[in-house]
């Protein structure tokens, strides 16, 4: 029966043992539970399970053949312990489980009839019959399970029973198996699965029980439970050991998996059981100071080793294969360091501005743990036995990603800051067993105003298996600022792929200005009648200044002079109308970065990784337009001694546009000034930008194939594999007007 509760403030009663069971082949009878403590008290342990009652013994029949005996009794299983204290009590132990009863006794064959004398003298007597068969023994009953550990802190899960033994077989009779060990069950600590029945003796020998499997470790512990070894057979194959238990926290390991039991004389060694798994690592904080660096991820945890093969019989047995190792936990992800502070504006004492702070660093990418070892396969003894397989070494844990670089601070009025943070490098896969892959590389930060974006950091060689990919170069985001480099691919371990490189960044589109509009012309002197009756010609329109500026306008003739009162003296022409100014030329777009290099592949047959993209390059702006003619000017008016008026000024040139930028997909030149009518010409139109530069080749992957051509830079076509792209076309000419 179970035990009382605890009264406020004290201990919990223990739980009653169950009753060992009496007719044959019952089962035991239950523990109780624990009770239950009041605040501070500790709570009461389970009560242990009763034995089963063992089987019957087998009888002889009518035809001479003993019977099959009776199967034991399973074990009670033991009671619950009871709850700690809500403020500080421990929690009470789990009981025992009951003992499996043991297999009944098969029963003896009975004696053969004596054979009839002779009756006749020298005559043979007739042959003796043959004796009986012995009959089989019974199956011994399963152990009962552990009971639960009590749900405060420090309870420990109850021992699982084991196994009832086999019952010894009859004669020639073959003894019944073991019992399987109950699984242990989870509290704080995880109680060890119990071990399996042995075989029973006589005839051929019954296989042993399999261990039990490692309960659950609490909180705390630094190993999750280690699976029971398998139990050692008298006479046929040993007993499987249990799984390593699984880690549950940070600060535990995977258990161990438990030993194959050994043969008997012409049985097969167990196998062992498989190690537990470890815990992944914890990511790591992100930085949201300039001045602090993220954290570090966390390490995962190594897994259990596999345990060993049980012994081959001593006849001719084969050995037990060794368990695998546990997989070891990943490694946790670094965290990301913060932006740099904005450098402060220019003072009249200090014109230039300030500086920009430094981002902080990502945190480093935690290590994969290695994986558990495989255990040591088991001796085949005597005759032809075969030792077992070495078990599986476990996979070691993937490594981390490491980190993205922090991005570079923008320049502040005329000053610039340094390049982007490169991207961390990947961790290395474990060694062992299969190798773990290289983490991923981070992509490169981006660079401050007026320099090169950040290159991608190369991918981490592999130290069995695949290299890592190379990081992407970061795209330009400012005018004039050329795209990052792609990252070069990690090499390859002897069997394995090498990473691919890292696609190279955009370049920027150029700055399109505007730029300054040149001045006006000065308007043309008039004409007089004292020897220059003529306007003057209107001043040059000022040339377009910056980037894509646009040509002044011309000025405006003078007038001319009206015809004098002297006969003769004629009326003067109006002057002609001032040029236009220039436009100015267009910006320079940036280059694009280069595809990174292929990884090598591995020594034995793995290919080389394929190489990056190349960047395409910024747009080119738009060269300024030429300015307007200026217009003629009037002719003076005829007098009465002169009647003929003076004819009007031609309007000026209109300005030539300025050159479009050099850059991928180069643009238009500025458009030609209009002429001012009557009789003016237009200005030229501005020359086409200049073709792009071509894109950077695709560099081949060692060992491997060529990698892809560069990106056409901006609107032009890629190149064939390996080969540069071909750079985009320039812009056509914009008609007059």
């Amino acid at each position: 029966m179970a035990g009382a509760d605890a009264t406020a403030g004290g201990n919990g009663g223990n739980g009653g043992r169950g009753f060992d069971a009496t007719d044959p082949g019952t089962n035991g009878g239950n523990g109780g539970a624990g009770g239950n403590a009041g605040a501070i008290g500790i709570g009461g342990d389970g009560g242990a399970g009763g034995t089963g009652a063992n089987g019957l013994a087998g009888v002889t029949d009518g035809n001479g053949n003993g019977t099959l005996g009776g199967d034991g009794g399973m074990g009670g299983n033991g009671g619950a312990g009871g709850a700690g204290g809500t403020t500080s009590g421990d929690a009470g132990n789990g009981g025992v489980g009951g003992a499996g009863g043991a297999g009944g006794i098969g029963g003896s064959g009975a004696n053969g009839t004596a054979g009839v004398d002779a009756t006749v003298a020298g005559g043979n007597g007739t042959a003796g019959g043959d004796a009986g068969n012995g009959g089989i023994g019974g199956t011994g009953g399963g152990g009962g399970n552990g009971g639960v550990g009590g749900t405060a802190t420090n309870g420990t899960a109850g021992q699982a029973g084991d196994g009832g033994v086999g019952g010894a077989g009859g004669n020639a009779g073959n003894a019944g198996n073991g019992g399987v060990g109950g699984a242990g069950l989870g509290g704080g600590a995880g109680a060890a699965a119990g071990n399996g029945g042995d075989g029973g003796d006589g005839g051929v020998r019954g296989t042993a029980g399999s261990g039990g499997q490692g309960g659950t470790s609490g909180d705390g512990s630094t190993q999750a439970a280690d699976g029971a070894a398998g139990a050692n057979a008298t006479g046929g194959d040993g007993g499987a050991g249990g799984r390593g238990g699984a880690a549950t926290n940070a600060n535990q390991t995977g258990g161990n998996g438990g030993q194959g039991g050994n043969a008997g004389p012409d049985g097969r060694g167990g196998d062992g059981g498989a190690g537990g798994r470890g815990f992944n690592g914890a990511n790591g904080t992100n930085s949201t100071d300039p001045n602090v660096d993220g954290t570090d991820g966390g390490n995962g945890t190594a897994g259990g080793n596999g345990g060993a093969g049980g012994l081959g019989g001593t006849n001719s047995g084969v050995g037990g294969n060794g368990g695998a190792g546990g997989v070891g936990g990943n490694g946790g992800n670094g965290g990301h360091g913060s932006n740099g502070t904005t450098g402060g504006g220019g003072t009249s004492a200090h014109p230039d501005g300030f500086d920009g702070g430094n981002a902080s660093s990502g945190g480093n990418g935690g290590n994969g743990a290695v994986g558990g070892n495989g255990g040591a396969a088991g001796t085949g003894a005597g005759g032809s036995g075969t030792a077992g397989a070495g078990g599986k070494g476990g996979n070691a844990g993937n490594a981390g990603n490491a980190g993205n670089g922090g991005n570079g601070g923008d320049g502040i009025a005329t000053n610039t800051t340094g390049s982007g943070a490169h991207g961390g490098h990947g961790g290395n896969g474990g060694n062992g067993g299969d190798r773990g892959t290289a983490g991923t590389v981070g992509t490169g930060g981006i660079g401050g105003n007026g320099t090169q974006a950040a290159s991608g950091s190369a991918g981490s060689s592999g130290t069995g298996g695949n290299g890592g990919n190379g990081g992407k170069g970061a795209d330009a985001t400012s005018t004039g600022q050329f795209g990052g480099n792609g990252g070069k691919g990690g090499n390859a371990g002897a069997d394995g792929n090498g990473g691919n490189g890292g696609n190279a960044g955009k370049g920027a589109n150029a700055a399109t200005g505007p730029g300054t509009t040149g001045g006006t012309g000065s308007t043309g002197t008039d004409g007089d009648q004292s020897g220059n009756p003529n306007g003057g010609t209107g001043g040059t329109g000022g040339n377009g200044t910056g980037i894509g500026g646009k040509g002044g306008n011309g000025g405006t003739g003078g007038t001319g002079a009206d015809g004098g009162s002297v006969p003769g003296q004629s009326a003067g022409a109006g002057g002609t109308g001032g040029t236009g100014g220039n436009g100015s030329n267009g910006a320079d777009g940036g280059y694009g970065g280069k595809g990174g290099d292929g990884g090598l592949g591995g020594s034995n047959s793995g290919n080389g990784g394929n190489g990056g993209v190349g960047g395409a390059g910024g747009n080119g702006s738009r060269g300024g337009d030429g300015g307007a003619g200026g217009a003629g000017a009037s002719g003076g008016d005829g007098s009465a001694a002169n009647p003929n008026g003076g004819a009007g000024g031609n309007g000026g040139s209109g300005g030539n546009g300025g050159s479009g930028g050099n850059a991928a997909g180069g643009n238009y030149g500025g458009k030609g000034g209009a002429a001012n009518n009557p009789n003016g010409t237009s200005g030229s139109d501005g020359a086409n930008g200049a073709d792009g530069t071509p894109g950077g080749p695709g560099a081949a992957g060692p060992g491997g194939p060529a990698g892809g051509g560069g990106s056409a830079a901006g609107g032009g076509t890629a190149g064939p594999p390996g080969q540069p792209g071909e750079g985009g076309k320039g812009g056509g000419v914009i008609p007059p007007g």
